[in-house]
């Protein structure tokens, strides 16, 4: 039986890969373990590194080192891959109160710190570790140990500290999201209010009463407003078509018009009279209201297409149909003929029904093609990521400079790879089921590395010295700020529970809360808020270690 003691014990690749297969395989399992309808998910995969690594198993260190950091970067990336077509819509509508909020979890948090420092007599180089562990900021933790390094200090308190309180700091923040959601959850604040933000079309009809109006074509009104707008149908004298730019509007015409919310008073002084008929409610049967005209949702699956602007297929011209509307990532935006279109894009034609299927087909519209991701880009971008994330970043007053790291620099770089990748013709459309299953494997990994590294002296350095009084100053830190913001930002800022989540999982850069977040929360608000607060929060924590260390 000694290679099968070999097989786990000895330190080799194929070991290094059996061991960490073993504790993501236990922790997944016990992922599925549910306690009056509450799991800690794949947070368990944590527990179980921990616990193997307190009963011995370990692997390599630098293997261990690489896997937890390729864990990382992996999940980081592919999360800003999937929210990045919807990030800057988001940021504009709430991303300046989200970062707000997260700015005030950071700061409640680093002055709680401080008084803990005072009043339990902790050092501030331990503490910077405590609050390193306590917020699951690595980066931070690295930052606050350079810092002491160049001031001639020992920073093996504030590694040790970090060990010891990041464990609490992973579950504190879920164990804050439980306690938020059944205390102070209404039911409206579980609306996913992100994808009901980023709906930015809106559908109307008028009817032509502006004398103003008469006698001109779409284009000329086109020209004389700033408001954007895509009329789909006309209505007049009983029959309707599908209009051009150069169809001339006539008094008591009756226009079916896509625009956005905020537009639609200014179209409704353009064109005279608003109908005041809903046609924006999700059960309307759009092939029932004409029999001439069909509405089709056509999905873009031709990789030539992919950054065409959606003017430059002149399909009005050619086929006679309006498109109205697209359809990215759970986002509806307005069918604009500046619009870069991007595989996966579903589009909304309106017109006669040959012409529509004709559309369709110049499009591609076999969602099969789309079942195969382009692996090239994940690792273009997880380079560019990487290289980004090592930039140093000088700040005056600083001994050491400041760097977006291993998680900032792939999470950016993510974000711009979904939102322009396209522009510049690269496919960075993946299926959703892949990108689940990538920042799985990613987190899985991350997760069970870092629980094997903590494990082995995890009991022991909280039963010996200051370890008890870290532990409750860590769990002090991590769940006190963030129940105090979830309050705040639930019942002062009014965000719904998915955005709130989001914003203290960013805030408090833990990717294993979010992943919670996401299992137990419909639509995609807490990955987005999250990926909106996580840059800047982050490189604050950065910044706040290095002061913490410099000036107490």
């Amino acid at each position: 039986m000694d290679w099968l003691h070999d097989l786990f014990y000895e330190h080799t690749a194929v070991q290094a890969v059996v061991v960490i297969a073993v504790i993501i395989a236990i922790g997944l399992g016990l992922a599925k373990i549910h306690i009056k309808g509450v799991s800690l998910g794949v947070t368990w995969v944590f527990f179980a590194g921990i616990f193997a690594g307190h009963i011995g198993l370990s692997v390599d260190h630098s293997m261990l080192v690489y896997a937890e950091n390729f864990g990382l970067v992996l999940f980081v990336y592919e999360l800003g891959l999937k929210v990045g077509p919807g990030f800057f819509s988001s940021f504009m509508q709430g991303g300046v109160k989200l970062n707000i909020l997260g700015l005030g979890t950071v700061l409640s948090g680093t002055a709680l710190a401080i008084g803990l420092s005072y009043w339990f007599g902790i050092s501030m180089s331990d503490m910077a570790g405590i609050l390193s562990g306590a917020t699951t900021n690595t980066p931070s933790l690295g930052a606050a140990q350079q810092a002491l390094l160049q001031l001639g200090m020992s920073a093996n308190g504030a590694a040790l500290s970090c060990a010891v309180t990041y464990p609490l700091g992973v579950t504190g923040v879920i164990l804050a999201i439980i306690v938020l959601r059944h205390t102070v959850v209404r039911p409206a604040d579980l609306v996913d209010h992100t994808t009901a933000d980023e709906d930015n079309t809106f559908i109307a009809t008028y009817i032509v009463r502006n004398p103003a109006a008469c006698n001109h074509t779409l284009r000329e009104l086109a020209a004389y407003t700033p408001t954007q707008f895509v009329v789909s149908r006309l209505w007049r004298n009983g029959n309707v078509s599908v209009p051009g730019p150069d169809t001339v509007v006539e008094a008591d015409d009756r226009l079916m018009v896509i625009t956005t919310p905020e537009r639609h008073e200014s179209l409704t002084l353009l064109f005279g009279e608003d109908e005041q008929r809903d046609w924006n409610k999700n059960d309307i049967d759009w092939n029932k209201i004409d029999h001439d005209i069909v509405s089709r949702h056509v999905l873009v699956t031709k990789p030539a297409l992919n950054g065409r602007k959606l003017g430059t297929l002149k399909l009005r011209n050619m086929y006679g149909v309006n498109v109205t509307r697209v359809m990215r990532s759970g986002v509806k935006l307005l069918a604009t003929p500046g619009l870069v279109l991007q595989l996966g894009d579903r589009l909304t034609v309106v017109g006669n029904r040959n012409k529509v299927e004709e559309v369709g087909q110049l499009m591609g519209n076999r969602e099969t093609k789309l079942k195969d991701p382009n692996l090239a880009v994940i690792f273009v971008g997880l380079v560019l990521g990487l290289l980004l994330g090592s930039v140093p970043v000088h700040v005056p007053g600083m001994t050491a400079p400041i760097k977006l790291g291993l998680a900032g620099g792939p999470i950016v770089v993510g974000i711009l790879m979904g939102r322009f990748g396209p522009n510049l013709r690269m496919v960075t459309y993946t299926t959703r089921s892949a990108n689940l299953m990538l920042r799985g494997i990613g987190l899985s990994l991350y997760l069970a590395c870092l629980g094997l590294d903590s494990g082995a002296h995890f009991v022991e350095t909280i039963t010996q010295g200051d370890g008890f009084l870290w532990l409750a100053a860590g769990f002090l830190i991590t769940l006190l700020p963030v129940l105090l913001m979830g309050l705040v930002s639930l019942r002062a800022a009014h965000l719904g529970f998915g955005q709130t989540c989001g914003m203290l999982c960013g805030a408090m850069a833990n990717p294993m809360a979010l992943n919670y977040a996401n299992d137990t929360l419909a639509g995609d608000s807490p990955s987005v808020s999250y990926a909106t607060v996580y840059p800047v929060a982050m490189f604050s924590r950065v910044v706040i270690a290095q002061l913490l260390v410099l000036c107490f």
